[in-house]
């Protein structure tokens, strides 16, 4: 019996932890890009992203959208707080997130909004690919009178 895979089509690499540790070099001491985590909803009229990004400018991010892929990307720059620095663990860097979009949405009715480093994305879907509800209609007849 095999094991059939099915993946979402917003589905992001599943070796998010593998990517940071070979961007680090594994040695724990000092973080030089990241991956910033995301949210994927869904409700019946659009899709909704959310990528936590604090520390990152709304100016120093770019959002994309070319065929059927979404690309998030930007920079985060170090902290410059005073002090030596005993230990860092806070990313920075330049980051990059891509995302197939699902057929059926509204590619240019998309929207990005910034807010307490988190940037939200909603992706609305096309009429087409809203679910119909169908309604049911009642009369004095039935069927096979």
């Amino acid at each position: 019996m095999t094991n059939l895979v099915v993946r979402d089509p917003f589905l992001a690499t599943p070796f998010r932890l593998v990517d940071e540790l070979r961007r680090t070099g594994g040695n724990g001491k000092r973080v030089t890009g990241f991956t910033p985590a995301l949210d994927i909803r869904e409700t019946e009229e659009e899709y909704w992203l959310l990528f936590d990004l604090p520390g990152v400018k709304p100016e120093d991010v770019s959002i994309e959208v070319r065929d059927q892929t979404l690309t998030v990307s930007g920079t985060r720059v170090p902290a410059t707080e005073p002090g030596r620095p005993q230990q860092l663990e806070r990313p920075f860097g330049s980051f990059v997130r891509s995302l197939t979009i699902p057929k059926g949405v509204e590619r240019d009715l998309i929207t990005a909004e910034y807010a307490h480093g988190v940037l939200t994305m909603k992706v609305p879907k096309a009429a087409a690919a809203k679910p119909k509800k169908i309604s049911i209609s009642t009369s004095a007849k039935s069927i096979g009178t």
